[in-house]
Formats: C-alpha cells, structure tokens, sequence
C-alpha cells in the first residue's frame, strides 16, 4: 500500500473528523468537559468493555502487552527526563515536558487510527493500551505532576489520593469485568440485543473522542511557548516510537498486528491528559509562561507533526519494516 493510500484510508477520516471539531471549537464557545465526562464515563467504558470481551487476543498476549506498555511508559519517563536534566530543564518545566513526552494520546486519536489501520485488532489493542496507560498516567503520572510542587490550596499530591483518582476511572472496572466475563466464560454472545447496544455505544466514542480532540486543539494557547516544544516534539514523535520498536522486538509478540499497533499506539502525539495533571497538581508557571500553555503548544505541535511521520510509520509497519 503506498504512502498515499494509507493516508487517504488511515488519516484522512480521522482528520476530516478532527477538523469538524476544530472549526466548530474556532466558530462556537464550546466547552469540551461535558462530551469528555459523557465518553469517560459512559461511551470509552463500553468500547473498552465490549473489545476486551470479545477480542481474539489470547491471555499470553494480554499479558505481554500489559507488561510491556508499562515498560514503554516507564522507560520514555526515564530517558526524558535523563535527557531534559542534560539540556538544563528544571523543574516544574521538567515534570510537564516528562509528562508530555511519556504518555501519547493513546486514546481519542490513537484507537481510530489504529482501527483504521490495522481493523479490529489493532482496535482491541489500541484498548488495552490505553487502559493500561490510564492507570499508569493517575498514578506514576500524578506523581511527577506534583513532585516538588505545592498545589494551590498549599498541600501536596499523595499517592493515596493518586490512588483515588484511579479508582473513579470507569476504564478501570469495564477492564476487570471484561477480563473477569472472560475467565469464567460468562461473554454473551455478540448477536444478543445487550452486545450489539454495547457496540454501538462503544463504536459512538470514536468520533466523539475525534471532535473533542478537534475542539481542545481549537481552545489551544500557543503564545510564545512554540520555540520550546522542540525538544518534547523530537522525544514524542521520534525516540518514543524507537523505544516502542525496541520493547517489541525484545518481547516477540506472537501476532504482528498486536506489535504494530504497540508501536503506532506509542508514536501518536501528546496526550491531553498531562494538562489535566499540570493545571490540578503542578505549580501554574515556570520563568512567566503557563505550564498548561506549554502543554497546549506541544500537544498542538505533536498533532501536526504526526500527519506524515504517522504515515510513514504505517506504510514501514504494514510492509515488515519495522516489526
């Protein structure tokens, strides 16, 4: 398939859908919490649910794949934060770019662009995916968020209330119930009426997640912090894919659709998550500029950036090239 087709095929649906929201968040005031409570709570826990349940993967897999996501975020939170001291990057600027560089956004881009990809099973593993990130980001996440800093009302993030953030992730519980309907054979069959509302309500997420991605890159303050988003943009877009390709090739997935989708699930740009983080735990600012401006910026330059570097890396994945 060449470079062309696969953005036509993998990109552009998802862009045009993206654009829809970026126009619409340009024209109108539109505030994103409400559709981003809506697919947190309701629309993403169905989608997780439903893929999970009924997904072909085998319990190795599963497992594999768990393991090595936390490996991926353990390890881009590492070598950022290695090569952010070496440049002069302190804290709390250093929190924020670790954060933008560790956990991509998995979620409302990078399961569409994985299901348009790679079909049904990079879906499903673009699901695990980001269930396993969620967790990681509410907790390790959370911690480098606050490191150092002191919150607005002069307390400090603990893990226990890192803790309590991940308990009221709805992810968390569609995951243990798909994983528990699984093991004691309780799936129901995917042509009753209650599986195909569940699909449906799950398949709905998808552009919802496109629009609010849309809408939130609209709301997007760049001002003067685009001179410092080079570095997180060169960490996110070029050596988290490479530290993906290394993870994958030293676990040996048995299903290639499961390793390329790994890979593509860790090259998509920044998450919105690490602005959620920075705004409820970091300190607001670092030498005048806004934590959450930069965070902004870099998620909107990773965006653009990752129209041909994720087209490219498609076209390598599906030929062999790269795992």
């Amino acid at each position: 398939m060449s470079l062309l087709s696969i953005f036509v095929t993998a990109l552009l649906p998802i862009l045009a859908i993206g654009a829809v929201g970026f126009v619409l968040g340009r024209v109108k005031d539109i505030d994103p919490d409400p559709l981003n409570t809506v697919t947190v709570y309701v629309l993403a826990p169905a989608l997780v649910f439903y893929s999970l349940a009924t997904t072909t993967l085998d319990g190795s897999t599963l497992v594999s794949l768990t393991g090595s996501v936390v490996v991926y975020h353990v390890a881009m939170i590492l070598v950022a934060g290695a090569v952010a001291r070496v440049v002069g990057v302190s804290e709390p600027l250093l929190g924020a770019l670790v954060l933008v560089a560790a956990f991509p956004n998995s979620g409302n881009y990078g399961i569409p662009v994985s299901s348009f990809a790679f079909g049904d099973g990079g879906r499903s593993t673009a699901v695990i995916f980001l269930a396993v990130q969620s967790i990681v980001i509410y907790t390790l996440g959370v911690y480098i968020a606050s490191r150092g800093n002191t919150r607005a009302d002069g307390g400090r993030a603990t893990w226990r209330a890192s803790l309590e953030n991940v308990l009221r992730i709805p992810l968390v519980y569609a995951v243990v119930a798909a994983l528990l309907a699984r093991y004691l054979g309780l799936v129901p069959p995917t042509d009753l009426a209650a599986m195909q509302t569940l699909k449906l309500v799950g398949d709905s997420s998808i552009p919802i997640m496109l629009l609010i991605l849309g809408i939130q890159l609209a709301r997007a303050d760049l001002g003067s912090t685009l001179s410092r988003v080079g570095l997180v943009a060169g960490l996110k877009m070029v050596v988290a894919p490479a530290v993906a390709v290394g993870i994958a090739l030293v676990v040996g997935f048995g299903d290639p659709v499961v390793a390329r989708t790994f890979v593509l699930e860790a090259a998509m740009p920044a998450a919105v998550t690490p602005l959620i983080l920075v705004a409820e735990f970091g300190d607001s600012e670092m030498g005048g500029v806004p934590l959450a401006q930069f965070v902004s910026a870099a998620v909107f330059v990773t965006t653009l950036i990752s129209i041909p570097t994720l087209s490219v890396l498609i076209f390598l994945l599906e030929s062999g090239m790269v795992v």
